[in-house]
């Protein structure tokens, strides 16, 4: 007979005065095993910002016998394993820019960067609201050029996006030296500090101030409430060992032309980051580089030849780009479903969006966007056709995606209800 014996959660492994913290086990207790089980739902968003060529996007026929277009066929063998859909998109995305729709995929608000515009919270910092800090970061907001993002808050504030690689391993998974660790301590708690000075100044001035502007005050000391509570918990985790992993460090890539490059660096982090739990929600922007991408054939930036005025020579430098994105997504889908955790595939519980904001670059187009749907437990490998006079509202499938990961959401932004499929 075999005796089940169960370890302590605080096992060690030690030699030579180091000692190197177990993982997860099953042996450890029957409640973790059974909370092991029990794996959290997780979002990951990726956006090309220049869109994907419709023909060698899209297929031809609804359902799930479609045939699959040249850039799906770099895709096909996780085709169980997403669906695919057309006709979505968002209202009044005409901004003062063309390509002011960037900003509002993940939000939907209308009329971009006019006079007035003030964005709106994005699906994925919804999410990260839902999650808090159960994880150490409640999301990551990733790109491959600056720090614009497609992450705003409540008030309509971009999240900056991490832009290096480098930078992001470190702060998920490098210690620090005690100083550094001393440093950030000290750093939280004077933040802590002014927090509450400028609190007790704003509840003396309440008394002073008109029916409208205590509105605005209560407003702020919400916003003040949250940041404390923020503080709280980033005080938390920074007193906890940040997960050991047993990858080698990216290298920033210098070269702004290495487009492709810095996409699959970006992509290698994402599934360690959910394997370690150090975030559930991700969110990456893919953006033009200003210069000629180290793609073999291609001889132009890559935003001129989204607008290749049906030029062949154009379209086909064009396809030669996002052929390379899309293969590098697939790459990140591979590595998804190889990842195991207690309940599968890092895939099975991990919703992935991949799209654009635009539908027809080359005429700035925001309408009947690529976008694909993978991972989630959701029932897979069809294609999803909105045939209406006019596009669906994507906010239906960004519904989808909140019920999915447990937020309890009867509306976000344009939506007019719930996108199902089977």
């Amino acid at each position: 007979m075999i005796i089940a014996r169960y370890l302590d959660r605080r096992t060690f492994l030690r030699a030579s005065g180091v000692a190197v913290a177990l993982p997860l086990l099953e042996s450890m207790s029957p409640a973790l095993a059974r909370a092991a089980a029990e794996t959290p739902k997780r979002m990951v968003t990726i956006c090309n910002a220049l869109g994907l060529y419709s023909a060698s996007w899209f297929p031809g026929t609804a359902g799930a016998g479609y045939e699959a277009t040249e850039y799906l066929t770099h895709l096909d063998a996780h085709r169980s394993r997403y669906t695919l859909f057309t006709g979505l998109s968002h209202e009044d995305q005409n901004g003062r820019q063309p390509h002011n729709s960037e900003i509002t995929w993940l939000t939907s608000a209308k009329r971009p960067g006019l006079d007035g515009f003030r964005n709106t919270i994005s699906l994925d910092q919804v999410a990260a609201g839902h999650v808090g800090y159960v994880t150490r970061f409640p999301s990551l907001t990733l790109g491959t050029k600056t720090t614009q993002s497609q992450s705003y808050t409540t008030s309509g504030a971009m999240v900056p996006a991490e832009t290096s690689p480098a930078a992001l391993f470190a702060k998920l998974f490098l210690q620090g030296t005690p100083e550094e660790v001393a440093r950030q301590a000290q750093s939280l708690n004077e933040g802590a500090s002014i927090l509450d000075r400028v609190r007790s100044q704003a509840a003396g001035l309440r008394e002073r101030v008109s029916g409208a502007d205590r509105l605005k005050l209560d407003a702020y000391f919400d916003a003040v409430r949250t940041t404390e509570n923020d503080l709280a918990d980033v005080k938390a985790w920074q007193q906890k060992p940040k997960p050991v992993v047993d990858e080698e460090p990216p290298t920033d890539i210098p070269s702004a032309a290495d487009l492709i490059g810095r996409v699959k660096l970006m992509f290698r982090l994402i599934p360690l980051i959910l394997e370690t739990d150090s975030s559930r929600v991700i969110s990456m922007l893919i953006q033009d580089h200003g210069v000629v991408p180290q793609v073999r054939g291609v001889s132009a930036d890559h935003h001129s030849l989204s607008h290749h005025g049906q030029d062949e020579v154009k379209i086909g430098q064009l396809k030669m780009i996002e052929t390379e994105i899309v293969r590098a997504f697939g790459g990140l889908l591979t590595e998804l479903v190889e990842r195991r955790d207690a309940a599968g595939s890092l895939l099975d519980q991990t919703t992935v969006l991949f799209g654009s904001n635009l539908g027809n670059a080359n005429s700035h187009a925001s309408v009947d966007l690529p976008i694909l749907l993978a991972g989630g437990g959701f029932s897979h490998g069809t294609h999803v056709v909105h045939a209406g006079a006019h596009n669906a509202p994507l906010c239906n499938l960004f519904v989808t995606m909140l019920h999915n990961i447990g937020v309890e959401a009867d509306s976000f932004g344009q939506s007019t209800g719930t996108l199902s499929w089977s």
